[in-house]
């Protein structure tokens, strides 16, 4: 079993105990080798709310790859995103990785910013 096997196991796991209503979207993180990308999903409709990712042009205009200070930035964003539409609090799903680096910057940044999980 592979790293990419692994991982979707463990997502698979962690999806089974979160899950995003209309009052409270899920957070879905998901990291690439370059870049961050997180979610507002409402699981209960099935469709996406808004989306922030690393290569946003006000992110990536200030980081050149997706860091863990771009990462933090995501969160902040995302965070201002959920706000604006009148969530203040979400479901954090960490997408079947570990709860370190730029995951959890992306949670401290929306934490900051003021959403709650």
């Amino acid at each position: 079993m592979n790293s990419k096997q692994r991982r979707k196991k463990k997502h698979r796991r962690v999806r089974k105990k979160v899950f995003g209503t209309p009052s409270k979207p899920r957070l879905c993180v998901t990291k690439s080798q370059k870049h961050v990308y997180a979610q507002l999903i409402d699981d209960f409709s099935q469709r996406t709310l808004t989306g922030v990712s690393s290569q946003t042009p006000d992110i990536k205009d200030k980081f050149d790859r997706g860091n863990c200070e771009a990462a933090h930035e995501v969160g902040r964003l995302i965070a201002k995103k959920a706000q604006d539409l009148g969530f203040d609090s979400v479901v954090f799903d960490r997408g079947g990785f570990i709860y370190h680096g730029r995951i959890a910057a992306v949670a401290e940044g929306a934490r900051e910013a003021g959403l709650q999980f």
